[in-house]
């Protein structure tokens, strides 16, 4: 029988950072909390991180890689139509809005609210993470725009953005409301407006003249 994998002392206070900040925020969130719920010593903090900011850029790029992971696995990949396979995607995301805010909220879109003008290290971390999961998008929506025969004025680059627009834009008004239904009433909205550009756009907004 193989011994259960050791986790990293760094990894524990990532994971810790990925739950506390998403309820709590990075600001409200010291490092003496993140030791203690990560189980580890202050020393071992700065073992691996200079400074709580350090972390936030860390948080940033390990969110990404296991969100990244998640969604890279998700069965709508399997979907063969281009436009039924992006809206796979919207479901999925329309099915994470479980739990409490902390559970479904996006740990990088709570960090660059707070963090865009103060730390630019942190911004450009979370810039990277939400426009890097946008261009994951970018393929299949480009695969509907061919299949449609359709030449927008906008890109798939745009709409993929647009996306990740409404979501976190959902977020917020979660969080604002205390109630998840207005998210996935956002959600439902986006999914509606994809469907509209690809199956009832009127033909002189379907292409350039």
């Amino acid at each position: 029988m193989s011994k259960p994998q050791r986790i990293s002392a760094r990894t524990k206070l990532l994971d810790a950072t990925l739950t506390m900040v998403r309820q709590q925020g990075f600001a409200a969130t010291s490092v003496d909390e993140l030791c203690k719920a990560a189980g580890v010593t202050k020393g071992a903090f700065f073992h691996h991180f200079d400074s709580k900011e350090a972390l936030g850029v860390a948080a940033a790029d390990y969110w990404s890689e296991t969100t990244g992971a998640m969604f890279a696995a998700a069965p709508y990949h399997e979907i063969e139509d281009p436009v039924e396979r992006l809206l796979g995607y919207i479901r999925l995301r329309r099915d994470l809005l479980e739990g409490e805010e902390a559970e479904y909220t996006c740990l990088v879109g709570t960090m660059v609210q707070e963090a865009y003008a103060s730390n630019p290290a942190i911004r450009d971390a979370c810039r990277t993470s939400i426009f890097g999961h946008a261009e994951t998008l970018e393929d299949d929506i480009q695969a509907a725009i061919d299949a449609h025969g359709l030449s927008p004025d906008w890109t798939a680059k745009s709409l993929a953005l647009h996306t990740q627009a409404v979501l976190q834009g959902a977020f917020i008004l979660a969080k604002a409301s205390g109630e998840r239904a207005v998210a996935k009433e956002m959600v439902d909205h986006l999914a509606r407006y994809i469907r509209s550009l690809f199956h009832e756009m009127p033909v002189d907004q379907a292409s350039h003249p």
